[in-house]
């Protein structure tokens, strides 16, 4: 991997952090961190969104990889996942702030690829987390984050349990091209393909937006009043799809299963609104996601292969307070 010219001055200052930077760590070890200086070197975390508390977790793993190696984060996203325009012209301005590397979960497969390969061209290092690049043209130094496709093939599945392998039902995705959307919604509908009982009758798009969730849920069921089962893309579709069943006094008639784990998610879950969430885990994402550029900045060799799967797990009723489960349901609290 080229990032361009030697970093000089950089490798002087990454000398300060002590002794070496680990590799790819499977768990998050905060603690330690280095006294900050005026030559602390600055990472720049680019969630594709700031309104979902998900990215919060990311937050949570970068803030304290940046605290375990000295270095300074510098959090910032659009606020609408749906802004892409916004997400680029933000790279663009960490870029010319003089960051040395950048954590980016891509609002678009595509449209980010330009900014990204800027940042290359200037010499600082990036790391896709969550939403990654075109496979095909990702130049990024590696890629963190769930396996979606096996995430939407997990959602099928308790889904498929949910309703008794029989029935219809709807899918509610957040955002096309997107790949972490797009993966998912892959996933689920190559899996339930093996319930010959089961027809998918329609799939709505709610911009990752709670209150769109909500309309596009009522929309669901206006056309298709005999749904069995809403698969829910992420959490603003879970929160949506959850309020609709709540307020139309559907709970129990219509299952949901859906992705991420925020404190409404996770109520609804206990309240049996919810019947499954699959979660990610956005603490290692941050976490790791600094580390590798941390990596790449010592010019270590990329991992091999360059994705790293950040895990994923059906969570239900029966295992919610399992302590390993209540670690992912709370990312950082401890």
């Amino acid at each position: 991997m080229h990032f361009g010219k030697s970093y000089g001055t950089l490798l002087l200052a990454l000398g300060l952090l002590g002794a070496g930077i680990s590799g790819c760590q499977k768990s998050a070890s905060p603690g330690g961190g280095a006294a900050s200086s005026a030559n602390q070197v600055v990472i720049a975390v680019i969630p594709k969104g700031t309104a979902n508390s998900y990215w919060l977790g990311v937050k949570a793993g970068a803030e304290a990889a940046g605290r375990e190696r000295g270095v300074k984060i510098d959090f910032d996203g659009p606020k609408l996942e749906t802004d892409i325009t916004g997400q680029i012209n933000l790279v663009e301005d960490k870029i010319n702030a003089g960051v040395k590397g950048i954590v980016l979960a891509a609002c678009d497969t595509h449209a980010l690829l330009r900014p990204v390969e800027d940042a290359l061209h200037r010499g600082i290092p990036v790391v896709t987390i969550d939403s990654g690049l075109d496979p095909k043209d990702d130049p990024s130094y590696c890629y963190i984050a769930t396996n979606n496709e096996e995430g939407g093939k997990k959602a099928a599945d308790a889904l498929a349990a949910a309703i008794g392998e029989k029935g219809k039902v709807g899918i509610l995705g957040f955002l096309q091209g997107a790949a972490s959307n797009d993966d998912r919604l892959k996933g689920f509908n190559e899996e339930i393909k093996k319930y010959p009982g089961i027809t998918v009758v329609t799939t709505l798009y709610d911009d990752s937006d709670t209150g769109k969730a909500v309309n596009q849920t009522a929309n669901m069921l206006t056309a298709h009043p005999d749904i069995s089962g809403i698969f829910a893309a992420n959490q603003p579709g879970g929160v949506g799809a959850a309020n609709y069943l709540r307020q139309s006094g559907l709970v129990g008639k219509v299952k949901i299963v859906a992705f991420d784990a925020s404190d409404d998610e996770i109520n609804d879950l206990k309240q049996g609104i919810i019947q499954a969430l699959i979660v990610q885990n956005p603490y290692q994402m941050g976490y790791q996601g600094v580390m590798e550029v941390l990596n790449a900045l010592a010019k270590k060799p990329a991992p091999h292969p360059r994705f790293i799967d950040s895990g994923v797990t059906v969570v239900t009723q029966q295992n919610m307070n399992d302590p390993q489960i209540q670690k992912l349901l709370h990312p950082g609290s401890s």
